[in-house]
């Protein structure tokens, strides 16, 4: 399929869209982004890429990341990861405090913001250098060793990172959190800080697209077993409270981040990141999701 047509015909179908969403505000960073900028870039399992628009210029990947940081922990800590995080969609924002007071300090999921700490915990406990070793992991996965974190996105992060650091602290008074808490926090945020382009992103993702198996450099990452289980957590959680809106009108495995990227794979064809900064209510990029449902529809390209 000529996925660049697609990309263009969409386009000209959404030139019309009225993108009332905003730019993300409580990361000051992240306010410097302009609006109007759209990238998409698609890479299949058989090593063709397709692009459109700002596809090349970097972004914040923001909670992107939390995927390739769940995949690492679940390749060191196996199952024991799930008795500290669980796979239920949360049905509440992102950052909620309620929730995880009742749920004694155990996240609903790895992909909010809470199940992502504990996913960062576990890898401050099993890497001889966290910060070193996961970024030499995404390097790995993206075949790129140019990749790296925004030290200026970071700190802007842990300038307003006050509810994070509650979410820590409440789950560290539940037991959930085994390591200091700053050093967790930190690790944190220095993951949501990478920057990448389209092109690089879906590329790091290809091989959730491939059953575990990077298709271009021949690497297992992981099995096919914890593929699909990544997958699958992908689509129930990836887009906070909104996922199961995503799966209704996109209806691929996607993670979200408030850069304005969205990630998504197609398991045995494809891997595919939009990129549109302006988010909805949710935290999601509005353009981003219209975009997607429309390719969807398009190609007839959902798993369902």
């Amino acid at each position: 399929m000529d996925y660049n047509k697609v990309f263009c015909e969409i386009s000209k179908s959404l030139e019309s869209y009225h993108d009332n969403g905003k730019v993300a505000s409580y990361i000051p960073e992240l306010k410097k982004v302009a609006p109007i900028k759209f990238g998409v870039h698609l890479c299949t399992v058989t090593g063709e890429n397709y692009q459109f628009g700002d596809s090349e210029e970097k972004f914040s990947i923001q909670s992107i990341c939390k995927v390739l940081s769940l995949t690492l922990a679940f390749e060191i800590e196996q199952e024991d990861l799930w008795k500290r995080v669980g796979v239920e969609p949360s049905g509440n924002p992102f950052n909620s405090l309620v929730q995880l007071e009742y749920d004694e300090g155990i996240p609903r999921n790895p992909f909010i913001n809470a199940g992502a700490i504990v996913v960062a915990d576990v890898l401050v406990s099993k890497l001889e250098n966290p910060k070193r070793d996961f970024l030499d992991f995404v390097r790995k996965l993206s075949g790129n060793n140019t990749i790296n974190y925004s030290e200026r996105i970071a700190q802007s992060e842990k300038s307003k990172g006050h509810r994070n650091a509650a979410l820590c602290n409440l789950m560290k008074s539940f037991g959930n959190i085994e390591n200091n808490i700053h050093e967790v926090i930190e690790f944190y945020f220095d993951l949501c800080s990478i920057e990448m382009t389209c092109e690089e992103l879906a590329r790091t993702f290809l091989f959730l697209a491939n059953y575990g198996k990077d298709p271009i450099s021949g690497n297992q990452i992981v099995s096919s077993s914890k593929s699909k289980r990544i997958n699958a957590v992908m689509q129930l959680c990836g887009l906070y409270d909104e996922a199961g809106e995503f799966s209704f009108k996109v209806g691929l495995p996607g993670k979200s981040g408030v850069g304005g990227g969205i990630a998504v794979v197609h398991p045995g064809k494809y891997s595919m990141v939009v990129w549109s900064p302006r988010l909805n209510k949710k935290g999601n990029s509005n353009k981003g999701m219209q975009f997607l449902e429309e390719f969807t529809s398009y190609t007839e390209s959902s798993i369902f």
